[in-house]
């Protein structure tokens, strides 16, 4: 699986080159961060409404939209979906709350 997100987040990164006339991704890195992050809400808007529905098709659809612009939106700022698995693989094993608790969230 991760070799799939990171032969995206290459791709990605390759896209910061390209014109924005000629790339979605160009484009979005172009006009900027705040873009990008209403881009990421749109998107998780409408996978919530998917999971809400039920339907199973739209569900994926809908991650896989959001899951690709948290990733431009990481390739902006220059981190790399290893260093994300990296974190994930860190909580492995541990209880929400004690790792909330790490963090010193409330």
């Amino acid at each position: 699986m991760s070799d799939t997100l990171s032969r995206l987040a290459d791709m990605l990164e390759a896209r910061k080159q390209a014109d924005p006339a000629s790339s979605y991704v160009a484009r979005l890195y172009a006009r900027g961060l705040d873009t990008i992050l209403k881009k990421i809400g749109e998107e998780a808007t409408e996978m919530v409404v998917a999971a809400k529905n039920g339907d199973r098709q739209q569900i994926v659809y809908e991650t896989a939209d959001l899951w690709f612009h948290c990733m431009v939106m990481l390739a902006s700022q220059g981190v790399r979906p290893e260093e994300v698995l990296d974190e994930l693989v860190r909580r492995e094993g541990l209880s929400g709350l004690a790792e909330k608790a790490s963090r010193g969230d409330q």
